[in-house]
Parts: C-alpha cells; structure tokens; sequence
C-alpha cells in the first residue's frame, strides 16, 4: 500500500490560512465604520384603507355561541 506524501501539507496550510486572512481584511477594510451613527427621522405615513373605517370582527367557529 502507498504512503501518502505528507511533505507539502505544511505549506498548503499555512498559504491557505494566510490567503483568507488577507482576504479577509481587504473584505473588512472597504467597509464604511460610521464614528456616530445617528437614527434618522421616519416618518410613518398613514394608509386609509376602506377597513379601518368599518367596525369588523372576524368569527372563529370557537367563538361562536353553543346552540
């Protein structure tokens, strides 16, 4: 039976780990840090709609009266 090589492992890993470290930080360095963020004003606007005018109730079958 074979022997695996082994020898390269070291270095595929070590590139690997550095390779996404470095990717990483240039991930998070184009990232805009706001110093302090400030909640802007919104503003709800008010939707009629035709139901809110009405009085509506919805019935479930458990709601209604025993007979």
């Amino acid at each position: 039976m074979p022997q695996l090589n082994t020898a390269t492992w070291f270095i595929t890993i070590v590139s690997m780990i550095l390779t996404l470290f470095i990717v990483f930080q240039l991930k998070f360095s184009k990232h805009i840090y706001y110093l302090n963020p400030e909640p802007s004003p919104t503003e709800s606007q008010k939707h009629t709609t035709p139901w809110e005018t009405k009085w509506t109730k919805i019935y479930l079958p458990l709601s209604l009266p025993l007979h």
